[in-house]
């Protein structure tokens, strides 16, 4: 057993792979008992994998997640997903996709009595929050007694990058699988391997993976599709950040006219469009015209940051403008 070289098991279709998959179970109850800490004897022995295959051609589509869907014995759904970029609106993700598994559980006609606690557990490959804490976990209590209106919402949110700087061994099993999840190699994973018997499956079932031609591709071409995406949103990030920096500047006196600055904004929309999509992006620029209320022109282009294709783009745009 050795780690592979270079792979980044926080690649959305590696991720799946290793954990979501039925050779990888033991490495998947290892994690879960590592996040959720259950009492001694309330350890999660068996989980049932709900099936999120799709076609690999779809794989660059941002619609197409690859996230891993969970059910314990007693019927709690486990939802664990990867954040690869900060694409902003975080929150609001998050508690999107808690909500469609949790209310995917009925069908019309059900009771809501049918209902089961919905966990989501997300890894983060960038910092969210300000502090150094790298495990958060929330749930809905009341604000003076803490009394909690129900258990049936439980997010876990995991930040990877923070576990980096910690300069020691794991002190726990949550820590070794966030050091795992930061892609160390070597000597150093093989000796955390050998104190955690679920990473060492992992490692495992990552050579399995790593051997098989077909998902090896699929894997690259998912790492490509990523870095170009990033590239792209970070590039048209930096050229609007410094246009407005400039155009602010040149504004001066005329800071405070609405209208100056409403055009700014469908200006670093339209530029936007254009560095991301590189194709004709005339229509939807007419559209973005149309409008000259600031609150509606900054959700777009909040939005269109975590757009990945033009009929993304579209559907951001023709839902904000009428």
């Amino acid at each position: 057993m050795s780690a592979i070289k270079g792979i980044n098991r926080i690649n959305d279709y590696a991720f799946k792979r290793i954990l979501g998959s039925e050779e990888g179970k033991e490495a998947l109850l290892g994690l879960l008992n590592a996040v959720l800490k259950p009492s001694p004897g309330k350890e999660l022995e068996s989980i049932e994998l709900k099936d999120r295959d799709i076609d690999p051609e779809h794989l660059v589509d941002r619609g197409a997640r690859l996230d891993i869907l969970a059910k314990t014995t007693e019927g709690t759904l486990i939802n664990i997903e990867v954040q690869i970029a900060n694409e902003y609106n975080l929150d609001q993700r998050i508690l999107y996709y808690w909500g469609r598994v949790y209310c995917g559980q009925l069908t019309s006609g059900d009771l809501f009595s049918k209902l089961k606690k919905t966990i989501n557990i997300v890894l983060l490959a960038f910092n969210w929050f300000q502090d150094n804490r790298y495990h958060r976990s929330f749930h809905l209590k009341d604000d003076k007694t803490g009394e909690a209106l129900t258990d049936l919402l439980e997010i876990h949110i995991l930040e990877i990058e923070k576990i980096k700087g910690l300069g020691r061994r794991p002190k726990d099993a949550l820590e070794a699988w966030l050091v795992y999840f930061s892609n160390l190699e070597g000597k150093e994973m093989e000796e955390i391997a050998m104190e955690n018997p679920a990473i060492r499956k992992a490692l495992t079932v990552e050579e399995m993976f790593w051997q098989s031609e077909k998902e090896r591709r699929i894997y690259e071409l998912q790492e490509k599709a990523l870095h170009e995406r990033l590239s792209a949103l970070a590039e048209a990030r930096a050229e609007a950040m410094a246009e407005g920096e400039a155009r602010g500047e040149a504004r001066g006196e005329a800071r405070g006219e609405a209208r100056g600055e409403a055009r700014a904004k469908q200006d670093d929309i339209c530029k936007f469009l254009e560095k991301r999509f590189r194709a004709d992006t005339s229509g939807l620029q007419q559209k973005v015209h149309q409008t000259s209320k600031l609150e509606v022109l900054d959700r777009i282009l909040e939005e269109l940051f975590s757009a990945s294709t033009l009929e993304e783009a579209k559907g951001i745009i023709n839902g904000q403008v009428h």
